[in-house]
């Protein structure tokens, strides 16, 4: 189980995180089966909405969501919440800062007309013994107007530090408000022994078993969700 904490001041303010399960986007649930593909001449073709490994990307580990509107217009960042005064701990009321183009020397990324921003994070996040926390992009979401940056911290030992998420603002034209709980971030355990690598030629059978495997997902739709991740 993950712990998620927040300062008392805060508890009755902040969204609190959620399992990625149920903050799945609304384009998702709104996309049709199957669509009529022009570039096959009007074939009939399954939308991604049969893709269980996309869906369980989406789904995976847990999501935290932007703690209040953030306002956007003309580059410029704004907020406007009842933040509390707190005294006991060095919190910011400040849901998002600024990085520096500087920060990233040395990076190959290409800042130019980009805002580098940090998402500030209210929550700590305490995993079980052995397990590190992967912090990353909300998984397939390129509807977001930024990027989180991924990181991995120990879920264990530093279950009482704030984990912030520096991103991009990718979407420069974006004009409007980023609703409170919008997902800025993934959070996915992950185990701190990570296994070894054997890599091998197939052998007959294994090549037998794969041909098997394809064909079976070829024939119908739900092969994989049923026989493979039941």
């Amino acid at each position: 189980m993950i712990i998620a904490r927040c300062h008392p001041a805060l508890n009755d303010l902040l969204p609190p995180p959620i399992p990625a399960a149920r903050a799945l986007p609304g384009w998702l649930r709104e996309m049709p089966q199957e669509v009529a593909s022009e570039t096959l001449g009007g074939a009939t073709v399954r939308t991604l909405k049969h893709c269980p490994p996309f869906i369980d990307a989406l789904s995976l580990g847990l999501v935290i969501p932007l703690p209040c509107d953030l306002y956007v217009r003309d580059g410029a960042l704004s907020w406007d919440w009842d933040f509390p005064t707190i005294t006991d701990a060095p919190i910011t009321r400040a849901p998002v800062g600024v990085h520096v183009p500087e920060q990233a020397t040395g990076v190959p990324i290409d800042l130019a007309g980009q805002v580098a921003v940090k998402f500030t994070n209210y929550w700590t996040l305490e995993a079980p013994q052995g397990w590190d926390l992967l912090f990353t992009h909300p998984l397939n979401r390129a509807d977001l107007p930024f990027q989180t940056l991924s990181g991995v911290v120990s879920g264990d030992r530093f279950s009482h530090g704030y984990v912030h998420f520096p991103a991009l603002w990718t979407d420069a034209a974006f004009s409007g408000v980023l609703p409170k709980g919008t997902p800025v971030a993934q959070v996915i355990p992950v185990p701190r022994a990570q296994p070894g690598l054997s890599v091998e030629t197939m052998r007959p059978e294994d090549v037998a078993e794969s041909r098997r495997v394809q064909e079976a997902l070829q024939a119908a739709p739900g092969v994989y969700r049923k026989s493979y991740r039941a």
